[in-house]
């Protein structure tokens, strides 16, 4: 197995305290077969197993540790009381980890057991005769990581032993570590429910045989999971071969082992050792990958965005999805003989696929730039950032939190009449959100009405008004395309679509358009923001614009056009501007539907930046508060961008304040779902994923943590601090039974996130984001009878004062009854 032929590679690394290998899943018993004190003790019911280094040479530490659910953490530290606090370091580390100094005296050894449980099993050297810590592997992990574990410790009780390298030794030299005692006593007889789990680390990613449905974790609330009816039943197999075109030009042909994502086991399984994978020409602009071996042809697909395609170089792998006519999704996983091989075909698909979106061939860009690309594409770990520590992760969690579910009924004042599904028929639907700096106030944007919404000291949202017609000062309705919080979040600036050369500024003192501002004549507004960051707690005037080829001020206290023309970029060619945003200190960044961004430190030059396109067009944009972080956000993907320049002459200084030198480039990561929950996704949805414009958490003196976005009816919340780490699939997740159309964060706070249903508004505890499981993407509405079922709940459905409030026929969503 590739595993075990490169554990010396892969395993032993050069740094101290590094973890060698990792069991991600599993439960640590404490077994006394003979002793009084009780025959088994449950110390960790969610941990991990690992090997690593010390600070010594040829020591090492067995390690397990517990695992966190959201907000559990927090929770923990609660119950045990203010007393605790000076200890909290000792307790932390007792109530979490147990180390093991991985020495031939633990007699450490590994069992399998009927109904394919694996059990690690090690001497308690301070207990009684006869007493073991045993860590019981949950199903997910496979024979080959089981095995892998158990080489990897034989090596390392060698290393302490005779204090050299193991890879001196002869391969009976481990014989001596390999421990025949009595069979390893049941670390308990109890039996516990299956829950089918997708894989949450690589280490998960392969299997070289079918696994079977199981995953057992000893939880007394979980349930059989595959007992809940989804809306459509999968095939256990691979989908139906399309025909292939016929090809122009072979861009790659490399030869790997072909790997299928099987949904009830959640992993991937070997289908075949050996096929050729075969990316083509085969029209204008269109491109074919093709997959195939001399007994079987296995799958061919269009190349585009949607494939969703990573390359991971640590396993050689590539992965991408397969969608079918019928609306199926499926995930594909090839792995290569060598990095050469693997590159080879990165070259080709990356062509492929940037020539597709872009329509211009691949040779016509820069070397830099392509590794630019190529980079964004890559599942590799960047740089740590040591600000971020592993407090930003935990979640608060209060004693009751009040459900925040998306209710489907009508709020009605009468509580004594029966509710019924109810849905406005003004034929509007709640489309966008302002969320105040200043004040403690939300504003939805539905049709011509605009709802304000109060945030409340524990965090719902409590109606305020309804502003229940948007009209010009000459009397026109209009539905706002646009809109932003100015001057203290006292105005309004609203756009209207059909006249873009113009804006609106609504006094919301007393909820009416007051002034239309002619921005000018020729060139129209495509997009606008704040001067800086955090203008809209100012009195700052003046605030930027776009259009699709020029970046301007706009000042309305100008008379006539209000423009500013000393402050105006105007490029010959169409760049196609879509997306503009800025940071504390008014640096600007602006993004184009070809894809690329631009950064200037001020108006009316030349950009000191420009970050090349990786193909498709960028719908929002957001910057960190210090300028350090840009955020783009794309169809199928968000591009986070770090601008900070490590070396050369202008180290230590931004994107915005110098440009990078020709030998360096800003570094890229690509943001998506993972291939394996995009296929969760469409099966669960029927639609591809489409990402609303993502944002930072943000607040004065707050530095951001947290990433939020939303694809269809999954509110999706990633963390900065594990996307930094290079952790597999860092981010949380909440479904909803409608699309949601927009979100953002509470301002000041990456706990509390406010979301916009059709005909709902909420304000989500980020603590109801769950870790993307099978379970999670099905969504949790058998709870309370189902999220559209209609139960009432103590008999009221939704209060003003409440999180899940649904707007009634006073409100925002007030229409002719």
């Amino acid at each position: 197995m590739f595993v075990l032929r490169n554990v010396g590679k892969l395993i032993f690394g050069s740094s101290n305290q590094e973890t060698l290998i990792e069991l991600p899943q599993g439960q640590l018993y404490l077994v006394r077969p003979l002793s009084p004190k009780g025959y088994s003790e449950l110390i960790f019911k969610d941990s991990s197993a690992r090997i690593r280094r010390t600070a010594q040479d040829f020591q090492y530490q067995l390690v397990v540790q517990r695992v966190y659910e959201e907000g559990e953490a927090e929770l923990l530290a609660e119950e045990e009381g203010e007393d605790a606090e000076a200890d909290a370091d000792i307790l932390a580390a007792e109530r979490d980890e147990k180390t093991f100094l991985l020495d031939e005296s633990l007699h450490f050894r590994v069992e399998s057991r009927e109904g394919s449980e694996k059990v690690l099993a090690w001497r308690d050297l301070s207990g009684d005769a006869g007493d073991v810590y045993e860590f019981v592997c949950d199903n997910s992990a496979t024979e080959e990581q089981v095995e892998q574990f158990k080489l990897v410790a034989r090596q390392c009780q060698y290393e302490r032993k005779y204090r050299k390298p193991h890879t001196t030794a002869a391969d009976d030299d481990f014989d001596q570590f390999e421990f025949h005692e009595q069979p390893i006593p049941q670390a308990s007889p109890l039996h516990s429910p299956t829950l089918t789990r997708s894989p949450e680390s690589s280490d998960s990613m392969f299997s070289g045989k079918n696994v079977a449905n199981t995953g057992a974790k000893r939880e007394k609330t979980l349930v059989t999971l595959d007992a809940t009816p989804t809306k459509k039943e999968r095939g256990t197999g691979p989908p139906k071969v399309a025909e292939h075109p016929e090809a122009r030009e072979v861009l790659a042909a490399e030869t790997a082992e072909l790997h299928f994502f099987d949904f009830p086991s959640g992993a991937f399984v070997l289908q075949d050792p050996a096929v050729t994978a075969t990316v083509t020409e085969t029209g204008n602009w269109q491109y074919w990958l093709q997959v195939g071996s001399a007994d079987k042809d296995w799958l061919g697909i269009s190349v585009v965005a949607d494939i969703n395609p990573v390359f991971n170089f640590e396993f050689l792998s590539f992965i991408f999805n397969q969608f079918t006519e019928d609306g199926s999704a499926y995930s594909w996983l090839l792995r290569f003989k060598d990095q050469a091989g693997l590159e080879r075909f990165q070259e080709g698909l990356l062509q492929a696929l940037w020539e597709q979106l872009n329509e211009m061939k691949w040779s016509k860009i820069k070397d830099k730039e392509r590794d630019y690309v190529a980079d964004a594409f890559n599942d590799l770990t960047m740089e740590e950032n040591d600000n971020y520590d592993d407090a930003e992760e935990e979640q608060e969690e209060e004693e009751e939190v009040e459900d925040d579910r998306a209710q489907s009924e009508h709020y009605d004042s009468d509580e004594e009449e029966d509710d019924v599904e109810y849905e406005p028929k003004d034929g509007e639907v709640n489309k966008s959100i302002a969320v105040g700096y200043k004040h403690d106030r939300s504003f939805v944007v539905r049709g011509s009405k605009i709802g304000v919404f109060k945030h409340t000291p524990n965090n719902h949202l409590e109606f305020s008004t309804n502003i229940s017609k948007v009209e010009t000062p000459g009397g026109e309705l209009f539905s706002p395309k646009k809109v932003m919080l100015h001057n203290e979040d006292r105005n309004l600036i609203l756009q209207k679509d059909s006249d873009p050369n113009s804006l609106y500024r609504m006094d919301l003192e007393y909820g009416k358009v007051v002034d239309e501002w002619k921005v000018h004549e020729d060139i129209p507004v495509v997009t606008f923001a704040p001067e800086n960051k955090f203008a809209q707690m100012t009195h700052e005037p003046t605030f930027l614009g776009i259009s699709h080829n020029a970046l301007y001020r706009i000042d309305p206290r100008l008379s006539g056009s209000k423009l500013v023309d000393a402050q105006l970029k105007q490029y010959a060619s169409k760049n196609d501007f879509s997306a503009v945003a800025t940071t504390e200190k008014g640096y600007i960044a602006v993004a184009s539907n070809k894809g690329d961004v631009r950064l200037f430190d001020r108006l009316g030059i030349n950009a000191k930046t420009h970050i090349p396109a990786l193909g498709e067009a960028i719908i929002g944009l957001d910057v960190s508060a210090d300028g350090r972080w840009v955020l783009a956000t794309c169809r199928t993907y968000l591009l986070l961008v770090d601008s900070l320049q490590k070396s050369g002459k202008n180290e230590g200084k931004l994107g915005f304040e110098k440009s990078f030198a020709a030998n360096d480039k800003p570094q890229p990561r690509r943001l998506a779902l993972t291939p394996e929950h995009v296929a969760q996704f469409h099966h669960e949805t029927g639609k591809g994923v489409s990402f609303t414009p993502a944002k930072f958490n943000a607040g004065e003196g707050t530095q951001e943590s947290s990433i939020i976005t939303a694809t269809g009816p999954y509110i999706i919340e990633w963390s900065l601090k594990k996307v930094l780490d290079g952790k597999k699939a860092p981010y949380l997740i909440k479904r909803y039974t409608d699309d949601v159309k927009a979100d953002d964060f509470k301002f000041g706070s990456d706990k509390n996130v406010i979301v916009a249903l059709p005909h709902e508004v909420n304000m989500v505890d980020r603590a109801r984001l769950k870790r993307p499981t099978r379970e999670s993407f099905m969504g949790d509405f058998g709870e309370l009878g189902g999220a559209g079922g209609g139960r009432r709940e103590e008999g009221r459905i939704g209060t003003r004062q409440s999180g899940r409030y649904k707007l009634g026929r006073d409100d925002v969503v007030k229409s002719a009854y």
